[in-house]
């Protein structure tokens, strides 16, 4: 049926479709790999109590609880890629929407040709460019809304995307860096046969990184360049009313930073990563008119 779909697109269409679809498939690809990443920091945490190693069993169950966050911003970033592919898709139903009047300018047009070439003195020319005349007014109206949204959709959507991109990246840095942490708790000083281990001592530490990595999730904040917009200006048929200044835009800022700002932007959903002793880590308007964006913000 989805090929179905794309085989009935429009042709002016058809390329983002296509790609629109081809996101689909990679978003689904990061939420396969957030429920994996989950899955596994659950194995190793049992794999880790299993070995009957009081040091092993502590730091793999903080190292699960880590690694699940991990996986759960997989899905963060999965839920933010949707959302710029939403924003694509506007982009591709206004040119859905315009292709008729392309056609329909075309197709006059060459009626045109074909009359003057057959009947050079039929009364039906004047009716033809006259039709012509009200054709190509009403593209040029459709192909400048085309272009506005076009060009706002694009920059939205990408500055949507690229900051989601760097909020994964610094998270992952974050959760990272404390769990090389929590490796260096570990002591890993070969013994001889007959040797016992001294008790692990560190459980205090390696609950009091958790902690730390709870606190710096919770107070990551994003530091995004400005993408300024000019596009605030465009009415409801596409077409600019009262312009604004790109300085005003940059006081504003970009429509990620203005969804993002006072947002809380700390650890998922999937729970707190302090306490861990059990071992759960889990005009004329023509073209389409646009649907709302779809805000970029944590689920």
């Amino acid at each position: 049926m989805a090929s179905l779909r794309g085989m009935q697109q429009p042709e002016l269409s058809k390329k983002l479709f296509k790609m629109i679809k081809s996101e689909n498939h990679t978003i689904g690809a990061y939420e396969s790999a957030s429920r994996e990443r989950i899955s596994i920091a659950s194995q190793l945490s049992d794999w880790g109590e299993a070995t009957g190693d009081d040091a092993i069993s502590d730091i793999s169950d903080k190292l699960g609880v880590l690694l699940s966050e991990l996986g759960e911003q997989e899905d963060v970033f999965a839920q933010n890629l949707e959302d710029y592919r939403s924003i694509l898709k506007q982009i591709r139903n206004t040119e859905s929407s315009v292709q008729p009047s392309r056609d329909h300018k075309a197709k006059i047009s060459d009626e045109i040709q074909k009359l003057k070439y057959k009947e050079p003195q039929s009364t039906k020319l004047v009716t033809l460019e006259q039709e012509l005349v009200r054709a190509e007014a009403q593209n040029l109206v459709a192909e400048a809304q085309l272009t506005n949204i076009t060009r706002q959709k694009l920059k939205e959507a990408y500055d949507i995307h690229f900051a989601a991109v760097i909020e994964r990246a610094e998270k992952q840095i974050l959760l990272a860096r404390h769990g090389r942490r929590i490796l260096n708790l570990l002591d890993d000083t070969p013994v001889v046969p007959g040797d016992t281990r001294p008790a692990f001592e560190h459980a205090h530490q390696a609950r009091q990184v958790l902690h730390d990595a709870e606190e710096d999730l919770r107070e990551w904040t994003p530091s995004l360049e400005p993408v300024p917009s000019s596009a605030t200006d465009l009415g409801t048929n596409l077409m600019p009313t009262s312009p604004q200044s790109v300085e005003q835009q940059v006081e504003t800022g970009s429509p990620v930073q203005q969804r993002i700002t006072g947002s809380e932007k700390g650890v998922s959903n999937a729970g707190q990563l302090a306490s861990t002793d059990s071992r759960d880590v889990s005009g004329s308007s023509t073209a389409v008119q646009p649907e709302p964006s779809t805000s970029y913000q944590q689920q």
